[in-house]
């Protein structure tokens, strides 16, 4: 009873930091919205040089409530651009969506056969797609529940089926890492040009004076930890931070075991392949977003996979926060359109497929395993 409780407790304030986080994103989207409607409807604005003024007008405009009559409620907008959601695209969103997943499945069988295990694919594959549903609860609860699965059906030891899924998420940040730094080779323009804009009031000297402190920083961060290794290799935090390295390196090492690691490295990249073309697919459904190429939805899919590193269920809000602010920033989209994308492949994705499936997967698992109950 006690563990249930905690259980609980902990998926309320999960779900109250994501909740808390999609509120102040769609405060910040709703005000920008709603200013955005004013300056419609104020006439000679163009005209307008004094911020104090313009401020003046907009504070005005939004306490008479004017922007009802250019602009509909931001609620209502989002109802109307998923209306206007070509589901066409959305379907094949599902499609890489399962097929990655058919990827990942092959990948885990590969990473159980040194060990003497030959799990069933459609255990590995219902079992990630419940997964992807328990994280909708609590966040990193997936890899418990589908380590915790396949062993219940297969009878293979817990520990060494939670000893792949390490393996299996080392592997993921490894890719993650790659396509970060393609984002940052492909849309290095784009992105460092905003940093420099935004350091030192959009001056050269201000952005070559920031780079020119970060390198002091680091020569002086460098030399002293080096003179005081000693202490620093026994801090407990950079002990615990070692062991998660050599850990990394060890799951790595385990790749090279394998009777076959190029498919096992095919399988890896494919499942961040789809990833990435499952966001560019999003684009396509969305009017605002449909002249998005390639490289914008590299960008905006790294950007937001890191909403879903930030523990929150399945995402929320950060996921909004961080696929807003890559459109808006970096693609000059509208943040209410930007607003209205995130949604779009979050309820889509995160919700509607990883919800559905998932409950599938968890009514059929015992139904493909029934013989061996049976028996």
């Amino acid at each position: 009873m006690k563990k249930i409780l905690v259980t609980f407790l902990q998926f309320l304030f999960f779900l109250g930091i994501g909740a808390t986080i999609l509120f102040l994103v769609f405060k910040h989207q709703n005000n920008a919205y709603l200013d955005d409607c004013c300056i419609k409807s104020i006439s000679g604005w163009e005209s307008i040089e004094s911020e104090t003024q313009r401020q003046s007008l907009l504070k005005e405009c939004r306490e008479a409530n004017l922007t009802n009559e250019v602009c509909p409620p931001l609620t209502e907008k989002l109802l109307t651009d998923f209306k206007s959601t070509r589901f066409g695209w959305i379907a094949l969103v599902l499609v890489a969506f399962v097929i990655s997943n058919i990827s990942r499945t092959y990948k885990w069988q590969m990473l159980l056969q040194p060990m003497g295990y030959r799990p069933k694919f459609i255990n590995g594959f219902l079992s990630i797609l419940v997964g992807y549903f328990a994280n909708l609860g609590l966040p990193r609860m997936g890899e418990v529940v589908r380590g915790g699965l396949l062993s219940r059906y297969e009878k293979i030891p817990v520990e060494k089926v939670m000893g792949t899924i390490v393996v299996d998420r080392v592997v993921d940040v490894i890719c993650l890492g790659i396509a970060f730094l393609l984002a940052l080779f492909f849309e290095s323009e784009k992105i460092w040009g905003y940093l420099a804009e935004n350091q030192g009031g959009g001056e050269t000297g201000g952005g070559g004076a920031f780079w020119l402190i970060a390198l002091i920083s680091a020569v002086v961060l460098t030399v002293s930890l080096f003179a005081f290794r000693a202490r620093v290799l026994n801090n407990r935090i950079v002990k615990k931070v070692i062991g998660m390295l050599k850990g990394f390196w060890e799951g790595i090492q385990t790749v090279r075991k394998l009777e076959k690691p190029w498919l096992f490295i095919f399988h890896s990249l494919n499942i961040w392949f789809l990833f990435f073309l499952m966001t560019w697919l999003g684009f396509q459904a969305f009017g605002p977003t449909e002249h998005l190429g390639l490289r914008a939805a590299l960008t905006v899919f790294v950007f937001g996979t890191l909403g879903f590193v930030i523990p929150s269920p399945g995402g929320m809000g950060t996921f909004h926060a961080l696929v807003i602010a890559s459109l808006t920033l970096f693609y000059g989209i509208r943040g209410d359109d930007a607003f209205s994308m995130a949604n779009i492949i979050f309820f889509s994705v995160q919700i509607g497929f990883n919800s559905s499936l998932g409950l599938i997967a968890l009514l059929l698992l015992p139904v493909v395993n029934r013989s061996k109950a049976d028996a």
